[in-house]
């Protein structure tokens, strides 16, 4: 029996008020595979990530999460169902310490705070060494591990994740995208949206180009690589 996608839209259209974002948009994430949305600012990524988890409800098309019709449903009801988004900007809570933010991700799920500090403190070393200090002090590339840390304590099958490269140095993205083929070979599914293609398509088994609110593209890594370099960043990528 043919395993379903872990995560698919359908001719899905979305957005805000009268403004329509995404135009019949259509894509499969794989079940434990690393799918890379990319394209220019504006494009729609990002509102894809929001219909994928709850946030913007289509207007148009279907949502389907591990083969389950789920237009309509809640964030919290599609975290319960395994999806798990990690915004753009981190979304960190400045004026409290990590361990305090590691607490306040606890509260939706099973573990522990104990349980969550050990499994985060593993994967996170730094961010042990900086237990006691409030989370708006910490570096830019700290802070984005602080957000990832959710998706441990969240434990899900899909994850989002929304341009975790943004204003960092190439060393720590290089960690944090290092993060990335880990959780995915924990058989963890990932769509991860980026502006900076060859980031993304070194772990992506799949990729597709999305431009003013339409998928431009969709295919093998190394197919969707020469295509954003030839059409959209003037070779670039």
């Amino acid at each position: 029996m043919r395993t379903p996608p872990a995560l698919e839209l359908v001719g899905v259209s979305a957005g805000y008020g009268r403004i329509e974002v995404l135009h019949e948009v259509s894509l499969q994430v794989p079940a434990g595979s690393v799918f890379a949305l990319l394209g220019p600012n504006g494009a729609g990524k990002s509102t894809t990530l929001q219909v994928a988890s709850g946030d913007v409800v289509p207007t148009a098309g279907c949502l389907h999460v591990a083969g389950t019709h789920v237009n309509g449903s809640s964030p919290d009801a599609l975290a319960r169902a395994g999806v798990c988004r990690i915004p753009e900007g981190r979304g960190v809570f400045p004026n409290l310490t990590v361990v305090e933010n590691l607490r306040m991700w606890t509260y939706a799920g099973g573990l522990t705070p104990a349980e969550v500090q050990e499994r985060t403190f593993a994967r996170f070393p730094k961010l042990g060494d900086r237990r006691g200090q409030l989370a708006g002090t910490l570096s830019g590339g700290e802070q984005q591990m602080l957000a990832m840390s959710r998706a441990i304590v969240a434990d899900p099958d899909v994850l989002l994740l929304d341009e975790i490269s943004m204003g960092l140095a190439p060393l720590v993205v290089a960690e944090l995208y290092e993060l990335v083929g880990s959780l995915a070979q924990e058989g963890i599914s990932l769509l991860l949206v980026e502006q900076f293609a060859r980031t993304a398509l070194a772990v992506a088994d799949y990729a597709a180009v999305m431009t003013q609110g339409r998928i431009a593209m969709v295919g093998q890594p190394g197919d969707v690589a020469d295509f954003v370099s030839e059409a959209y960043l003037g070779g670039a990528a």
